[in-house]
C-alpha cells in the first residue's frame, strides 16, 4: 500500500515583489509549501494531501485549482461559506524577508471545527505534518481537538512530523505560545525546529539543550535546523551533523525551512536514512533561497534530483 501523507494548516494568498514595483499574486503557506516539496520529490504513486478550510468565493476556487495543479490532493479540504483565504505580503531587504498579514476572516482558522472530517482525513493517512502556525491560528478548543486527533495518530503508529515554526505575532502571549508548541511536540514523532527560534523563545543555550527539551516531551526524533551552521539530527538517541549547502546567492529566504522539511520527509520516507535526507534537503533549501517566493519553479526539480 502507498503511504498517504497529510499536511494540515493554512494556504494563503501571497503577494510578492515583481518588476517595476508591481506585486505578483501566488498561493503559499508553511505546511502547504512543505506539501509542495513532498509532492515534487516523492514518487507519483504516493499521495500527498492537504487538509485546510477555504471559503466558497472566487479566490478560494483559484487557490484550490492552484493546489490541485501542483499534484497535491484537495479531497479533504472543507468549504466554509462567508469566509475566504488569508493574505500576506512579502517585504524583502537584502534577501531577508518580513511579512504583513491579513487573515482575520481566514477560513483556515476553522479547519478543526469539524472533528469528524478531521478524524477521517487523519485515519486515511499514514504520515501527518502540522506546525506551530497551524496551532496559532486556531481557537483553544480547536487546538485541543487537533492535538487529540494527532495524538491518536501517533499512538496508532503513524509518523507525525511537527515544525514549531514560532511566530510570536500570531499568539496572544508568550506563555500560551510555549505551552501550546510544547503540546504539539509531545504529539509528534519527528520534531523539526529552528535553533534560532528555540534559543530566542525557549531560552535554549545550545542545540543539545533543544534536543533534550523536546526529548523530555516525548519526541522520538529531532531535526534541528540552524541556518548556515547546518543541521543536527538526533534519531533514537544517535546524533549526527550535516553541513548546510552553500547557496550561490540569496535572493529571498521565504520558504527555506518549509522546503527543507518537505524534501527531508520525502527522502526519509523513501530511504529511511535521516542523514541522506538532510543532505538532500539542505541542497533543496539552498536552491530555494536563490529564487523569489516560497515555491521553486518545477523546472528546477530535475537538476536537484540528479545532483
Amino acid at each position: 500500500m502507498s503511504q498517504r501523507a497529510l499536511l494540515i494548516g493554512e494556504c494563503m494568498v501571497e503577494l510578492r515583489q515583481a518588476e517595476g514595483g508591481l506585486l505578483r499574486k501566488g498561493f503559499a503557506g508553511d505546511t502547504f509549501n512543505t506539501a509542495y516539496y513532498m509532492r515534487a520529490f516523492l514518487p507519483g504513486e504516493r499521495p500527498v494531501d492537504y487538509f485546510t478550510a477555504v471559503g466558497t468565493d472566487t479566490i478560494s476556487d483559484e487557490l484550490l485549482a492552484f493546489v490541485e495543479g501542483t499534484g497535491v490532493g484537495t479531497g479533504f479540504v472543507r468549504r466554509v461559506p462567508e469566509r475566504s483565504p488569508g493574505l500576506y505580503m512579502i517585504h524583502l531587504k537584502d534577501g531577508e524577508r518580513s511579512f504583513s498579514y491579513w487573515r482575520s476572516a481566514s477560513a483556515a482558522r476553522l479547519l478543526a471545527d469539524d472533528p469528524a472530517a478531521l478524524r477521517a482525513a487523519i485515519e486515511a493517512s499514514d504520515v501527518i505534518l502540522f506546525s506551530g502556525i497551524t496551532l496559532a491560528i486556531l481557537s483553544p478548543g480547536a487546538v485541543e481537538t487537533l492535538l487529540s486527533e494527532i495524538g491518536r495518530a501517533k499512538a496508532g503508529g503513524k509518523l507525525v512530523a511537527f515544525d514549531p515554526n514560532i511566530r510570536p505575532r500570531l499568539w496572544d502571549d508568550a506563555e500560551t505560545m510555549r505551552r501550546t508548541i510544547s503540546a504539539g511536540a509531545a504529539a509528534a514523532t519527528i520534531v523539526m525546529p529552528s535553533f534560532e527560534d528555540e534559543a530566542t523563545h525557549f531560552g535554549d543555550a545550545s542545540i543539545t539543550a533543544t534536543i533534550a527539551r523536546y526529548r523530555t516531551l516525548g519526541a522520538e526524533n529531532l531535526v534541528v535546523k540552524d541556518g548556515a551552521e547546518g543541521i543536527t539530527l538526533d534519531f533514537g538517541g544517535a546524533q549526527s551533523f550535516v553541513a548546510a549547502a552553500r547557496a550561490q546567492k540569496v535572493v529571498d529566504t521565504t520558504g527555506a525551512g518549509d522546503s527543507f522539511n518537505g524534501a527531508f520527509l520525502a527522502k526519509y520516507l523513501e530511504t529511511g536514512d535521516p542523514r541522506l535526507a538532510a543532505e538532500f534537503a539542505a541542497r533543496v533549501a539552498a536552491t530555494v533561497i536563490a529564487h523569489h517566493g516560497a515555491l521553486l519553479p518545477p523546472a528546477e526539480f530535475q537538476a536537484l534530483m540528479r545532483g
